[in-house]
């Protein structure tokens, strides 16, 4: 049985993640007051993580990561509760919004876009945490979650695909090098969700049972996805209907970037014969930056995340630059040099470089790694 000192402890460890639940207030006051504030959301989100990330310095710290779910309870409560918390928020601002007569139509985009940004910074972040646990409710509102962007196939390509093909060909979410962001999201758009069903397919296949089998998770996200939809008419009309789409398309948006700073350019090394190496830390960018890491529930500790999958947020580990390669900076201001193609690659390509040189030095043509030529791994 957890003490009071302990569970006191617990919260206090919790308290700066739930940084998150201040986007509630925000939006709402966004909506009532309209204008430029409106753009209290992404404000939020970028500029102030932006400023945070520059004064708040590195976290190095390392927690124990054998400590037991029952000294989490805090940190898993915030990934649950802000299933309701993110509904509340995208479906009140719909009702709200188009009754608003204060709020014109530049206004109400505004006011979307940013929505769009929280549920993919946030919303996406959380629902990434939960879809890896094996806990079945907290599986289910990560489905939840990505049904409220429309992106809900992001769950069987991520734990079917990515994890197991990231740094390969068969990765998409793997960015090239010198791939600008803009190319690179578009690619992602069409070929993620094809490659979901495909990997969905095949492990269905294995066990004899067709697409059509109620065991194929599309049916789940078709369902989720459609109550979204329909809700969101119910609430709003059509205007309700274009707007939810708005802050679904940028959430997905938002998502995309994180994943194409994520991995840019870091590539398995061929063996031979459809053979990659095992995932190792080297092969995802590595941030320590304390202020982002609170609002991303340590998406930045992506290389641990990497080589272990099934460990909790608060628990991931980081690493030091010879076992793991780092960003210059956290994922808002990444974010905002990935926008910038020449920008970034004056950022990201010489480091690219340098981890070739010092994980891969026998590698001496990166070629086909950079154009995406090489053999599909066995199984993709």
């Amino acid at each position: 049985m957890t003490t009071l000192p302990a569970a006191r402890a617990s919260l206090l460890a919790a308290l700066p993640y739930w940084v998150s639940l201040l986007t509630l207030p925000l939006a709402a006051l966004a909506a009532l007051w309209g204008g430029w504030w409106v753009l209290l959301l992404p404000a939020f989100a970028w500029l102030l993580f932006d400023i945070l990330d520059l004064v708040g310095g590195l976290d190095t710290s390392n927690p124990d990561p054998e400590m037991p779910d029952t000294a989490l309870f805090w940190h898993r409560l915030l990934t649950m509760i802000w299933v309701p918390a993110q509904a509340a928020m995208t479906f009140g601002l719909i009702a709200y919004a188009t009754r608003a007569g204060h709020l014109g139509g530049w206004e109400k985009i505004g006011l979307f876009v940013g929505q769009g940004v929280i549920s993919g910074a946030v919303g996406i972040v959380y629902a990434h945490e939960l879809l890896h646990q094996r806990d079945r409710v907290e599986r289910w509102l990560g489905d939840i979650l990505l049904a409220m962007v429309l992106w809900s196939p992001f769950r069987s390509h991520h734990l079917r695909v990515h994890h197991f093909h990231v740094g390969t060909p068969a990765d998409v979410v793997t960015a090239r090098y010198n791939e600008g962001f803009h190319r690179h999201f578009f690619r992602v758009l069409w070929r993620m969700p094809r490659d979901a069903w495909r990997a969905e397919a095949r492990l269905l296949a294995r066990k004899g049972l067709t697409m059509r089998n109620r065991k194929n998770p599309f049916w789940r996200y078709a369902t989720l996805q459609a109550v979204m939809l329909a809700l969101a008419l119910a609430l709003g009309g059509l205007e309700g209907l274009a707007l939810f789409a708005l802050q679904a398309f940028v959430a997905i948006w938002q998502l995309e970037l994180v994943n194409y700073i994520e991995h840019y350019g870091l590539t398995r090394k061929h063996l031979g014969n459809g053979r990659y190496d095992h995932v190792q830390p080297r092969h995802s960018w590595n941030a320590e930056h304390r202020a982002s890491n609170r609002l991303l529930i340590n998406l930045q500790r992506h290389s641990d995340h990497h080589y272990k999958p099934d460990r909790r947020y608060p628990l991931l580990q980081t690493y030091p630059e010879d076992e793991a390669p780092q960003l210059p900076q956290g994922y808002p201001i990444m974010g905002v040099a990935a926008l910038i193609p020449p920008v970034w690659r004056r950022m990201m390509n010489p480091r690219v470089r340098a981890w070739r040189r010092r994980f891969y030095p026998e590698v001496t043509d990166w070629g086909p790694y950079k154009r995406g030529e090489l053999p599909l791994p066995r199984g993709a």
